[in-house]
């Protein structure tokens, strides 16, 4: 199946939201928090990358986004439908965020992950990010502690797993 990647607009929310909402029904997304995040991602001054990742049929099977500020970025999110995870599809987001993260000129990416999603930790793990701490109860309502993990020289990170696979 081939998939695109390509820059998130407002027309994708909708089909976004259905999938965070499958994806995170305790911690989903308000379509006002993706707004928000959208209207930073254009223009000179922007300070946000969205993607979508689109099938064959049109239909949004995944998303990604990350903020900027300084020389730190933030991996904000990252979903792939039930259907394609495993597929690869996450690490292709990843790197695109990675990539944003290089042409904003960040010397380091951080990230939170459910400490219970040990596929996401593992996938961060094989780009290089470590874990450094834990927010306990960060993601509500369910009260699950997030594991913050760091990696510093993203652009490394994106040559060496484009080498690597």
């Amino acid at each position: 199946m081939t998939v695109e990647l390509r820059e998130m607009r407002w027309w994708d929310i909708d089909p976004v939201l259905e999938l965070e909402r499958d994806l995170f029904p305790e911690d989903t997304w308000s379509r006002g928090m993706f707004w928000s995040e959208l209207a930073h991602s254009r223009g000179a001054a922007a300070t946000r990358r969205y993607v979508v990742a689109q099938d064959g049929t049109g239909r949004v099977v995944g998303y990604a986004g990350l903020a900027a500020s300084g020389d730190l970025a933030d991996i904000q999110t990252i979903a792939v439908s039930r259907d394609l995870q495993g597929s690869g599809l996450g690490g292709r987001l990843l790197t695109d965020l990675l990539r944003a993260a290089t042409a904003f000129e960040c010397h380091e990416v951080m990230l939170e992950c459910r400490v219970d999603n040990i596929r996401a930790q593992k996938l961060y793990e094989r780009f290089g990010f470590a874990p450094i701490g834990f927010r306990r109860g960060y993601y509500q309502p369910g009260n699950v502690d997030a594991l913050v993990m760091r990696l510093t020289d993203p652009s490394a990170s994106v040559q060496g797993t484009e080498i690597n696979g």
